[in-house]
């Protein structure tokens, strides 16, 4: 009953999308309206139907689904390099059940996204410096965003209160810095968000993100490079329970851009040095000494050739606990990071995350058409560490028994922008086939088979 209902809200969302492939592909509610210049507004809506089979989580039993939606409405007014700008969100879900894995990655009922003021300039006092800053709540993407991001895929989107500043000459450098208090999206338990309660979010006054960044544009070989320093401080607060991380993280990247006919390539590592917990059990208070690490490399070349494909080669390794209990925590922590672009479509799948993960992979890109792009991916998975975690099931062996497999992930998705300015449809699927670990650690399905997670979705732009 629950899949026919999502068939029939689905199969009206598409047909309602396709009547604005009428419209004129210029068009656009600044324009119809009869909006100022010094004005921007723009409402973005996207419905998407998740469904999985054969879930891989600890305890899971059979499928899946949910059918999500989420609505954004952005104001900003600029004037005489001043601008005040606003943003609204509203993400919820229906379909899902009990067994669901359902959290505020995937609910915040109707609520201020940003909220900010900042100012620009193109030239700082006659030196010919750009200038940026901009102070209150607000979403931010930095560098490759594996450590801080705004959501693209996720039902909702990381915010923060406080102040992002810029400095930068031309094409040759930029300098940004940032001192922000990470945002609670509340209502935080299960049982609120199933009665639909609605509490505005929070900045948590427990936790200090604080960092500052140089991106190099102009190295040998056209090449580009950053180089960082973020620090994470958090504590326990009423309202969430936290790992009571204190982490300094370094890090750098160095990289070069596609082009046809030529090689491009992306190396960043990261360690992460500090204080952190176990577990965010308001029991545990026990400080380990924290010492972790990433590596990422990639190298790919796009051919010219028609539907201009380009194949990328990647490898990443992110550090795992070693031995549990001997007062250290080795695992990786991803901060406020995105992972959809690296490991796979999240939501109700989400089968892997920045931490105790060792992977190489490949990935096929294709653009048949100027508004049709696709993808073809498939990554092998290993613990870093057998002992610890396999953080997107929440599956441990302490003892090391099951292996350190996960299994190989395939993915495949396909974006069809119908009217580059007005509608995005978009589907696309995963499978996981189970390796050693997956089927056998403790607490894992008592379904041996692969999983697969199916979705297809459609994103409207005015």
């Amino acid at each position: 009953m629950r899949f026919r209902f999502a068939m029939v809200a689905l199969g009206l969302v598409f047909f309602l999308a396709s009547g604005l492939t009428q419209a004129s592909q210029s068009w656009d509610i600044h324009s119809a309206a009869h909006l100022p210049e010094w004005l921007r507004f723009h409402i973005d809506h996207r419905t998407r139907y998740e469904a999985v089979t054969n879930g891989f989580r600890r305890n899971a039993r059979g499928g899946d689904q949910v059918l999500a939606f989420r609505t954004n409405v952005f104001l900003e007014i600029n004037y005489e390099g001043f601008r005040i700008g606003g943003e609204f969100i509203d993400s919820a879900v229906t379909l899902d059940d009990a067994g669901t894995p359902i959290n505020t990655t995937q609910v915040d009922r109707t609520d201020l996204l940003q909220a900010y003021i900042g100012w620009s300039s193109t030239d700082l006092a006659g030196t010919g410096l750009s200038a940026n800053i901009q102070a209150g709540r607000q979403t931010i993407d930095y560098g490759s965003r594996r450590l801080f991001a705004r959501n693209r895929f996720r039902n909702t989107v990381n915010t923060f209160s406080g102040l992002d500043a810029s400095l930068s000459d031309a094409d040759n450098w930029r300098w940004r810095s940032f001192f922000v208090l990470p945002v609670l999206r509340l209502p935080n338990d299960r049982e609120s968000i199933d009665r639909g309660i609605v509490e505005f979010d929070e900045a948590n006054t427990s936790a200090i993100f604080t960092g500052t960044f140089l991106g190099i544009n102009k190295l040998p070989f056209r090449t580009k490079g950053e180089v960082y320093l973020y620090y994470l401080n958090e504590n326990d607060s009423a309202k969430f329970q936290t790992t009571n991380r204190r982490i300094f993280s370094p890090g750098l990247r160095w990289f070069r851009k596609p082009r046809t006919s030529e090689f491009d390539f992306e190396l960043e590592t990261i360690v992460q040095i500090g204080r952190s917990r176990a577990t965010r059990n308001v029991t545990d208070t026990t400080d380990l000494d924290h010492f972790s690490y990433l590596g990422h490399a990639a190298l790919g070349y796009s051919f010219d050739l028609p539907w201009r494909p380009r194949f990328i080669l990647q490898y990443d390794y992110a550090s795992g606990d070693k031995t549990p209990n001997d007062g250290k925590n080795g695992r990786f922590q991803t901060f406020f990071g995105a992972r959809r672009f690296e490991y796979g479509p999240t939501g109700i799948w989400g089968a892997f995350a920045r931490g105790n993960v060792n992977s190489p992979g490949y990935r096929i890109k294709l653009k048949p058409m100027k508004n049709l792009s696709a993808f073809l991916a498939h990554r092998a998975f290993w613990l870093a560490e057998k002992r610890d975690t396999w953080v997107g099931a929440n599956l441990r062996d302490r003892r090391g028994r099951s292996g350190d497999f996960i299994g190989h992930q395939m993915e495949i998705r396909i974006r069809w922008k119908t009217l580059p300015k007005l509608l995005t449809l978009e589907t696309g699927w995963a499978h996981l086939f189970k390796g050693q670990f997956a089927k056998n650690a403790p607490g894992s399905p008592a379904d041996k088979s692969d999983s697969d997670y199916f979705y297809v979705q459609t994103k409207l732009h005015f």
